[in-house]
């Protein structure tokens, strides 16, 4: 029997995974990444340690917990707060598949001499004609979580199993409820792993170490003073509600800028671009791309639905020009592409909209 490592959460998706390899006979042993503690003792919702040993028992799975605290805290909290105080909306869910999960299951599974890792992820690993690797959308779209997991390497695919890819949510929560999984009916978690309130203000306010960014001045695209802010850490690009100004008509942030402590306000039709420019090319489809045009469809955030567009590198960056122009690219964010079967071309980090 292969062996293989499921990364589990306490959550049904992993552990349905979990179910499911075994049952297709593969020796399974369930590792939970322990990545952060609250100072209240609040775990996590990625490590809810309690329910996920509980899952392996009821599975008979052996279970192990990896203290990945301090490089969490290094790899995704700190950055997160800094990107915020810099103007930028970061995506740590991204960064921590690539350099927390994935590295430290891997490590794990060599450790544990398995050859594999699987996760409760919604996506299929595949196999292109060139012999790459990459992701294709999960069969149940709304569902599909491509997003998230563009910058895996080809050695992390290689070794990647994600048996819920063909899944809809409905169909794996009745089959924990089928294997009497203690967790069929547990809810999804939405809010980000670390803030369990969804309040990122408050977190980067009790948690950063130095001053944060004050008040300073909401500001037309001409560079007229519309009012105060209360601190570009509590804004967005593409944000209406919350703003704390009342101008007589929906004005949207539009571009934050760190240096001189301002938040440019926009009308709608403002906050839509035709090309994004990226950093942080991850390649997954395709091995690299030169200065001629790719077609393919990109979405440049997690609720977006992938618009046709070319796309082709400058340098280090990637330019994507679409076809019809896309609201509120938000700096920080990330743009994925596919081709035309729903795979991952690549993706890359948003430097700016125009």
């Amino acid at each position: 029997m292969e062996r293989v490592v499921v990364g589990m959460s306490g959550g049904v998706d992993s552990a349905v995974a979990a179910y499911l390899l075994k049952k297709k006979g593969y020796d399974v042993a369930g590792v939970m990444l322990r990545t952060w503690t609250s100072d209240s003792g609040e775990m996590s919702r990625c490590c809810e340690i309690d329910d996920a040993r509980h899952i392996a028992d009821v599975l008979d799975i052996p279970f192990y917990v990896k203290n990945c605290e301090d490089l969490f805290d290094k790899t995704i909290c700190r950055p997160f707060m800094d990107a915020y105080i810099n103007g930028i909306t970061p995506n740590p869910c991204i960064i921590c598949n690539r350099y927390v999960k994935w590295e430290k299951m891997i490590e794990m599974a060599d450790i544990l001499e398995a050859d594999l890792v699987a996760t409760g992820h919604y996506a299929n690993v595949v196999a292109t004609d060139s012999g790459r690797y990459t992701l294709r959308r999960a069969d149940h779209a709304q569902k599909d979580q491509t997003y998230m997991l563009y910058a895996l390497t080809q050695e992390m695919l290689l070794r990647t199993l994600m048996p819920l890819g063909t899944l809809s949510k409905d169909e794996v929560r009745r089959i924990a409820k089928e294997a009497a999984i203690p967790v069929a009916d547990k809810a999804d978690s939405q809010e980000i792993c670390f803030i369990p309130d969804d309040d990122h203000v408050r977190y980067i306010t009790e948690n950063h170490d130095g001053p944060l960014p004050g008040p300073g001045n909401f500001v037309d695209e001409l560079g007229s003073i519309l009012g105060r802010h209360a601190g570009i850490i509590n804004y967005t690009v593409g944000q209406r509600k919350g703003l704390g100004i009342a101008l007589g008509h929906p004005m949207y942030v539009k571009r934050i800028d760190s240096k001189t402590n301002e938040v440019v306000l926009a009308e709608d039709e403002a906050l839509y671009v035709s090309t994004v420019r990226c950093s942080d090319v991850n390649f997954m489809g395709i091995a690299t791309a030169d200065d001629n045009d790719i077609r393919c469809f990109a979405k440049i955030r997690y609720r977006h639905d992938p618009q046709s567009a070319a796309a082709h590198m400058e340098g280090e960056d990637l330019v994507i020009t679409f076809d019809e122009p896309v609201r509120a690219a938000a700096p920080g964010q990330s743009a994925v592409l596919y081709d035309e079967a729903g795979c991952v071309i690549c993706g890359g980090i948003i430097k700016k909209g125009y």
